[in-house]
């Protein structure tokens, strides 16, 4: 679950500070909608990425439950399965309930992992929202993780704020999957631990003038050009 808005960017800051990601930003915004993506570099392999995925309870942070306790998640991965969180029966005799996050529409094991929900707040809202995460083997045997969350429709929270709050959600949890993989240090950060800049992200910074003016397609295919799609060719 996301917290109110309001407070999630404190609440954040002491976790993002000791599992930093690289590259994170709110790609695209409009009235209707936003985009954010993150990514990561880790020493494991894409399978046990995809089985450490699998176990939500290990990384998701529990500050993002309905209940406080991340033990109460729990994934179906696979088409139609759920990620979803057990709400523990209050005292004795009364009946356990059940939230759902999200709900997988694609799974490739050691590839992607696509999952469709408005998460926290956003639930009560008119919203869809589809968080792709992608894998990707590299070859010097490590590992990036790709997380691209799209968020439409309507809401009453303000744009400005939202967005935002929700980059740093999803920030932390990539943060928290790639710790317990074991992150890469940075280059040049002395053996510290976090997430290295590879050649494709120099190359989105660096945007041609052209690119500038079509935004939404140079986002969309730059992520699919290094994860790939897989709807098209089964996640690579």
């Amino acid at each position: 679950m996301l917290k109110k808005t309001g407070i999630v960017a404190g609440a954040l800051a002491a976790t993002l500070v000791v599992a930093p990601v690289a590259q994170a930003e709110v790609i695209e915004k409009s009235e209707n909608g936003f985009v954010v993506r993150h990514k990561a570099h880790v020493k494991a392999s894409p399978d046990d990425v995809f089985k450490m995925l699998r176990s939500p309870a290990k990384w998701w942070s529990a500050q993002h439950s309905w209940t406080g306790d991340a033990d109460n998640f729990y994934m179906d991965a696979q088409a139609g399965g759920c990620f979803c969180e057990l709400i523990p029966a209050a005292k004795e005799g009364d009946k356990r309930g059940s939230a759902e996050h999200m709900r997988i529409i694609y799974a490739q094991p050691g590839k992607m992992l696509r999952l469709s929900g408005a998460l926290g707040p956003l639930q009560s809202e008119a919203l869809s929202g589809t968080l792709t995460i992608a894998i990707k083997a590299n070859e010097d045997a490590t590992t990036t993780i790709g997380f691209e969350y799209v968020v439409g429709g309507f809401m009453r929270f303000k744009m400005d704020q939202i967005a935002p709050a929700v980059d740093q959600v999803i920030g932390e949890q990539i943060s928290r999957l790639s710790m317990q993989l074991g992150p890469l240090p940075k280059k040049g950060s002395g053996g510290k631990a976090g997430n290295s800049e590879d050649e494709s992200a120099k190359a989105d910074k660096g945007a041609s003038a052209e690119d500038e003016e079509a935004p939404a397609k140079k986002d969309k295919s730059s992520f699919e050009k290094e994860f790939g799609d897989g709807a098209k060719d089964g996640g690579r």
